[in-house]
């Protein structure tokens, strides 16, 4: 085993020792009063939800980066995250909040519709680029948040649901949406470091790998779609949560290298630790009023994104 290796290796056995501890603390950290009851039914899925969901849009985001070759990509730009959240919106309109997948699957829905548009589009442009479903999905992006900025106005009884759902909460999150998400969560991983290797070629330039034998268009539209199923999941089930599949790659790249299996491999963990710490934090910094989780993440992420620019020049 390399030295380098045998650092990355270290690296990860102690941040997985980290995030153990981290669930076991957040177990019995909150306002309500540690019961069984709530241990069981509303911690422990609760703490499982923020692990995969961080881990899930810290690997989107670091795939999207490595195929558009942009550091400023995130798990949002497609346009995605604004889909379901119009899809959201409606099912607390029409009263659908009540029960059981009636938000997250109207979210899922409007996530997978905008992404079958953005595809739609790519496909009649004559130009064959991963860049203009990056164009599509900005435009769409712009489309859908006005769309929503439209449903919060005219109906003022709902405005508080939706927007704290667009901020982002683990706090109806159940068994029954962990066994939706965890088969999703696991085919995404999967494939990921199953074309690993081709990813971190692509990084070259698309010339470069296609004259080492990658079929960079196929790559590409594969990663895309996986990604954006497990974002839509993602979103449908705990709303939009910013900066992680922005950020934590961005740190990956700093200490570990651009090593796709490295940047993947850290980027869920540290991924994962961030969104649990984040909620923890949502959970117990307001008292007997929850925090939107994404509110956190923003406050710890943006003021790291610009020291990075400030940093970067």
């Amino acid at each position: 085993m390399t030295k380098r290796r045998l650092y990355s290796t270290s690296h990860f056995f102690l941040l997985s020792i980290l995030l153990i501890a981290l669930m076991g603390a957040s177990v019995f950290v909150g306002t309500a009063q540690s019961t069984e009851f709530v241990i069981v039914h509303l911690r422990i899925p609760r703490i499982l939800m923020s692990i995969f969901a961080g881990a899930s849009l810290a690997l989107c985001g670091a795939i999207f980066q490595t195929i558009f070759r942009n550091p400023i990509c995130d798990p949002y730009i497609l346009g995605i995250s604004s889909g379901a959240s119009i899809g959201a919106a409606l099912a607390f309109i029409v009263g659908l909040d009540f029960f059981i997948f009636g938000v997250t699957g109207f979210a899922l829905i409007t996530a997978l519709l905008t992404l079958l548009l953005i595809l739609s589009i790519a496909k009649i442009s004559k130009i064959q680029s991963p860049h203009i479903l990056l164009l599509a999905g900005i435009s769409l992006n712009f489309l859908m948040a006005s769309i929503l900025t439209l449903l919060m106005v005219l109906n003022h009884q709902e405005l508080q649901k939706i927007f704290f759902w667009t901020m982002g909460s683990f706090a109806t999150v159940s068994y029954f949406d962990l066994y939706f998400y965890i088969p999703i969560l696991i085919v995404s991983v999967f494939f990921t470091f199953l074309f690993s290797k081709e990813l971190n070629i692509m990084q070259l330039g698309d010339v470069q790998a296609r004259s080492l034998g990658v079929n960079t268009q196929k790559i590409t539209y594969i990663m895309l779609f996986i990604s954006s199923i497990l974002i839509a999941a993602t979103v449908s089930i705990c709303g939009v949560i910013g900066f992680i599949g922005l950020i934590i790659p961005h740190l990956v790249r700093i200490i570990w290298g651009n090593s796709t299996r490295n940047l993947f491999a850290f980027s869920i963990l540290l991924g994962a630790i961030f969104m649990l710490g984040a909620d923890t934090l949502a959970r117990t910094l307001g008292g007997n009023t929850e925090l939107p989780v994404g509110s956190i993440t923003a406050l710890i992420g943006a003021p790291y994104f610009i020291y990075i620019l400030l940093r970067g020049r």
